[in-house]
């Protein structure tokens, strides 16, 4: 009603909004581990065994969903009752049998008999004697207790797995296969938030480029495009992508197709003995999301992609260190021995075949004050996204203004909601040239002819910035001369002791 007698109070929303920064330090894997640890089935143990009436129930179901089961064995309170199974949903109910004075007579064999009968109770358990238990023993009630202990497996083939603790990770990785490596070489470096896609390995190579490949399986994702799932089934999105010891020529591409719709990074080795043939390998590509590394390091021993699984590791650890507009290039890497090829370089000569190999825009590794990657440069076809760090640059500018402007969509669209998108911009654009991770920024004037009356009436409105990165300093020039003329004033400084 319009008629009011009293105070009342609104909170009116305006202004500029804090952007929140995308985590751009997330790693998403694809690997083998053929003996990476299973899933533990929850269980449940009744009875006693010196009573032969000792019972063990396992959940079909894989892992934590067995825990949702549980199992009652009621007492009748009635004579002469009959042994009835019932299910409702996960829960178990077993009204046991009874004499002619009330008391239970099921024995735990014919209890296991009952569950096996109950098709529905049996598709939810297994049940077998506990031990030395013959199951000659009568059993004993039992209050609905659910099954526990059932543990997910850490990395089920082809579904994007969440890890917080690649410690732990690598503790369940297993022998077999390139995940166990690539998680200490990537642990070396860092410890960052990784997705990983594990996949089967293959009857050969082809076979295993095929699943870590993928595609869509029944309406799910498998192999690489199983990382596309991620943010929707474990809450991040892998932007740091790599395949380390799988990353064939089609794997690559697959990565990199990827790496596009998450707006992320491909690392990959470039193939080749010798520094030619990885050059040649370089022209297969053209992505801006893409950096090639050769050769490898001697660290990893038979595992063809230590480099690989390290620039993963210390891109991760520069995001958060530093931020995404530093590149790979020239950070110490650690736990490094040797590489696999001699790399001729020098500082002050770029006809090594570390200059070379730069000049192809193939990442390299050299020894300086350790060893460290060498390179700044992608494989994009256009020069314009020729640095590492301009494409991630653009990339987490893309995701921080794109995602941080939610609140915008769908309010009325008015000159103030206009400045308030605005100025949130700005105020992002700010601090980040505040601490060094921008040049400049800024927000263009409103295009008038583009935003034109029925433009803005259809609810559309077309916002343009611009901003200049932080390049790299890949070449530094420096200018030597001798002069005569501190001599100038020789005798004076003589005199002057």
């Amino acid at each position: 009603m319009n008629f009011h007698h009293g105070i009342k109070v609104t909170e009116p929303i305006s202004g500029a909004r804090t952007l929140a920064a995308v985590a751009t330090a997330v790693v998403g894997i694809v690997a083998t581990a053929g003996d990476a640890q299973a899933d533990v089935k929850a269980t449940l143990e009744t009875g006693v065994v010196p009573d032969d009436n000792a019972l063990t129930f396992t959940a079909a179901k894989a892992g934590k969903l067995g825990n949702t089961i549980t199992l009652a064995l009621v007492d009748p309170a009635a004579n002469d009752a009959a042994l009835q199974v019932s299910v409702a949903g996960d829960a178990i109910t077993v009204s046991l049998a009874t004499g002619g004075d009330g008391s239970i007579t099921t024995t735990a064999a014919q209890l296991v008999t009952a569950i096996e009968a109950s098709a529905a109770a049996d598709a939810l358990v297994a049940v077998a004697d506990t031990g030395t238990s013959d199951g000659s023993g009568v059993v004993t009630a039992l209050p609905a207790t659910a099954l526990s202990g059932g543990v997910d497996e850490p990395f089920p083939l082809n579904r994007p797995a969440l890890v917080t603790d690649i410690r732990d990770a690598i503790g369940k990785a297993g022998d077999d296969g390139t995940l166990k490596p690539t998680l200490e070489a990537i642990a070396d470096q860092a410890t960052p938030i990784l997705v990983v896609v594990r996949v089967e390995e293959g009857a050969d190579d082809a076979a295993t480029a095929t699943n870590v490949i993928g595609g869509v399986t029944d309406g799910q994702f498998t192999g690489v495009e199983a990382l596309l799932a991620a943010e929707a089934e474990v809450g991040v999105r892998p932007r740091i992508l790599g395949a380390p010891g799988l990353d064939s020529q089609a794997v690559v591409e697959a990565m990199v197709v990827a790496a596009r719709k998450l707006r992320g990074f491909v690392y990959a080795a470039a193939k080749g003995e010798d520094t030619a043939a990885a050059l040649l390998y370089r022209k297969n590509f053209a992505a801006r999301e893409l950096m090639l590394i050769w050769p490898d390091f001697s660290t990893g021993g038979a595992f063809p992609g230590d480099a690989v699984a390290r620039a993963l590791g210390l891109r991760a650890a520069i995001d958060e260190s530093v931020g995404w507009h530093k590149t790979l290039s020239m950070v110490p890497v650690a736990g490094v021995t040797g590489l696999t090829k001699d790399v001729h370089f020098d500082l002050q000569d770029s006809s090594t075949t570390a200059g070379v190999l730069n000049a192809g825009e193939v990442t390299t590794m050299v020894r300086l004050n350790g060893y460290r990657f060498f390179g700044n440069r992608t494989c994009a076809d256009e020069p314009a996204w020729a640095f590492e760090s301009r494409v991630r640059t653009a990339q987490a500018l893309q995701d921080t203004i794109a995602g941080g402007l939610a609140w915008a969509i769908d309010k009325p669209l008015t000159p103030g909601l206009v400045r308030d998108i605005i100025e949130t911009i700005n105020a992002e654009f700010r601090r980040l040239v505040a601490e060094g991770r921008l040049i400049g920024a800024e927000v263009l004037p409103l295009d008038i002819e583009l935003n034109s009356e029925s433009y803005l009436a259809s609810g559309k409105l077309a916002i343009d910035y611009e901003f200049t990165d932080a390049a790299p300093l890949e070449n530094l020039n420096l200018s030597q001369r001798v002069t005569d003329r501190f001599y100038a004033d020789f005798s004076q400084q003589i005199a002057n002791g």
